[in-house]
């Protein structure tokens, strides 16, 4: 029996930039949002303040001990507790603002009231560490400096790597969508009110990397099929690129997204702090990069080289005609 259906399009990615914009303007909205509501929790390292941990078994409520060091330091803290893989030792994290600190005998003050009020959960100090304002501001400055070096640097790269289709302007499109799935990491930590720590800066290079590794093979596909299919316009060309390796592409992103989202499991099971603020926004990093590498990047890519190549062209034409 003969089959009726019409053959179904291809998607088209180009054409469809429009919806990929306002998925991504609508994110970056809500989390300005969130921003303002709910702020930004920065850690010791990037807003000065001084932080200690106590290790200890058995069970104490964080609340508890929150209350038993803000009756001995007469400062308000924040108190946090996470659980070893073993199960066996947990540990409470006390913070103090960056303008406040406190002394090694009131430190001990503290180590010796909840050992009293906690006989048997053999609470011990594990560390102290305190950061100044002035060094905290110079270290933040120094991670959002690497940042924006590994941003020139990805600009450079694609620009030298793919400069037979237009490698600059290529390099600007990847890198405004490596900043979208910067963005959408950075709104994920403070809607689940994780700290912008080292941590973060570690999932900030890392996206940069997995996202721009995406960006260049969809580039890299460009390039082969700008020299075997010289006829096709760039809008077909990057279609047609897409669709080859659209399939590599998310297949690899959903690997790695279930391999970071066992880790936010574990994470959240044991109270691992460190693991939750690196994973969970690796997590919604890696899905944003497979989705900009796909729609976003070379197709805002195609949209500027159909605005400016006309306009050199003209350029190029009236030139010439002048002289």
């Amino acid at each position: 029996m003969r089959n009726n259906k019409p053959d179904r399009k291809p998607f088209d990615f180009v054409n469809r930039l429009k919806v990929a914009l306002i998925v991504y303007g609508a994110l970056l909205l809500v989390g300005v949002i969130c921003t303002v509501v709910f702020g930004v929790k920065l850690d010791i390292n990037f807003k000065g303040g001084t932080r200690f941990t106590y290790t200890h078994t058995g069970d104490i409520a964080a609340s508890d001990a929150k209350t038993i060091i803000e009756d001995v330091l007469k400062q308000t803290v924040t108190v946090n507790e996470t659980t070893a893989i073993s199960g066996d030792e947990k540990r409470l994290m006390v913070s103090l603002v960056a303008d406040q600190s406190i002394s090694a005998e009131a430190q001990e003050n503290i180590t010796k009231t909840l050992r009293e009020k906690y006989p048997d959960q053999n609470v011990e100090l594990y560390d102290s560490n305190s950061v100044s304002p002035a060094v905290a501001g110079s270290f933040f400055a120094k991670s959002l400096f690497a940042v924006a070096l590994a941003s020139l640097l990805v600009v450079v790269y694609v620009g030298f790597r793919f400069r037979k289709i237009g490698g600059v302007s290529a390099g600007i499109m990847a890198l405004a969508a490596l900043v979208c799935d910067v963005l959408v990491s950075f709104f994920i930590c403070v809607l689940f009110r994780l700290q912008i720590d080292a941590n973060f800066m570690a999932v900030v290079l890392t996206i940069l990397g997995y996202s721009l590794n995406d960006t260049i093979v969809v580039y890299d596909r460009i390039r082969e099929n700008n020299r075997l299919y010289p006829a096709l316009s760039t809008r077909e060309l990057v279609n047609k690129s897409l669709h080859q390796v659209k399939t590599r592409t998310i297949n690899t992103s959903i690997t790695t997204f279930l391999a970071v989202t066992t880790i936010v499991v574990v994470a959240e099971l044991f109270g691992l702090t460190t693991l939750r603020s690196f994973a969970i926004p690796m997590a919604f990093g890696i899905v944003s990069g497979c989705y900009s590498s796909l729609c976003l990047s070379a197709p805002l890519w195609v949209r500027w080289r159909e605005y400016a190549d006309p306009r050199k062209a003209a350029k190029k034409a009236k030139r010439a005609a002048s002289k």
